[in-house]
């Protein structure tokens, strides 16, 4: 028969921790949550984000506060309304024109 896995198991903020706690996830995270960080739905829709984290009795799965940008701004709005190329609509007209150089 296998061995039970009498471990907790608990979803919690990270910012709960104890400070030797948060000191552990921090050394067995040295460069970041990017590679291990998993996204969580909930039936409502939203979601948030978990850091795996275990101790001698406990599983953790640790909330990390992640802010996605849903707002998506057109950063090129007006980017030609103020720049060198004033004069543009006057140069194609011109072009539109005959010059001495086309006799």
């Amino acid at each position: 028969m296998a061995t039970e896995n009498k471990k907790k198991r608990l979803v919690t903020s990270i910012h709960n921790l104890s400070p030797e706690q948060l000191a552990e996830v921090k050394t067995l995270y040295p460069l970041g949550f990017n590679e291990v960080m998993q996204r969580i739905d909930k039936p409502d829709g939203t979601f948030f984000y978990v850091v795996p984290y275990e101790t001698e009795d406990t599983y953790y799965l640790l909330k990390i506060d992640f802010k996605v940008d849903d707002a998506q701004e057109d950063d090129n709005d007006g980017y030609y309304d103020d720049d060198d190329l004033k004069g543009a609509d006057e140069l194609a007209d011109a072009q539109d024109e005959p010059s001495d150089d086309d006799f």
